[in-house]
């Protein structure tokens, strides 16, 4: 196994040590700093990976699937996580997680088909909001500056992860054609 694949692995292993930080009482506010540290350098482990992997030419087949899928997974949990905690709407998260379910099977479809569906500028963005946002709610800071900040990043996160879709969708409608 290469370098950018023990990273993306790494990720994955961080996971349950975020959720479990993130939902033991036990470590009081304490608990959402460790988890939050946990998080961004999760995070930070998906942009070294790429970039390992595509400067030494290590892009595998594995990592093609398994770094989206440490993402995804990164990401759904910091959510449940969050509505768990009472931090963000269960029909947000819902939203959220169901365009990468369904994404990730549009992705696969063009993939049978020999289609590459490359990540949009307006997924990357969702993505970086996405992560913002979960950063600030996890932050949980009580001034109300902060408060509508999290409001802000929410809905402009979830505002990208709707209109990523839409484009993803609009750009590869041929996917969808019945070829067979």
């Amino acid at each position: 196994m290469n370098l950018p694949n023990k990273i993306t692995v790494f990720r994955v292993i961080l996971i349950p040590f975020f959720v479990f930080f993130m939902l033991y009482d036990g470590f009081g506010k304490n608990g959402n700093y460790i988890a939050l540290a946990i998080f961004i350098i999760a995070s930070l482990t998906d942009m070294i990976d790429g970039k390992i992997a595509r400067k030494y030419n290590l892009v595998t087949n594995f990592g093609k699937f398994m770094d989206p899928l440490a993402d995804k997974l990164l990401v759904s949990a910091a959510l449940i996580c969050l509505v768990a905690n009472g931090k963000l709407a269960t029909w947000i998260v819902i939203i959220i997680i169901s365009r990468e379910f369904f994404i990730s099977g549009f992705r696969e479809v063009a993939a049978d088909r020999g289609v590459v569906i490359a990540a949009s500028y307006w997924g990357k963005f969702k993505t970086t909001f996405q992560m913002l946002m979960i950063i600030v709610l996890i932050l949980d800071i009580e001034m109300p500056v902060f408060v509508v900040l999290g409001q802000i990043l929410t809905y402009i996160a979830l505002a990208l992860t709707i209109i990523s879709m839409i484009d993803y969708v609009a750009k590869n409608r041929a996917v969808l054609k019945d070829n067979d």
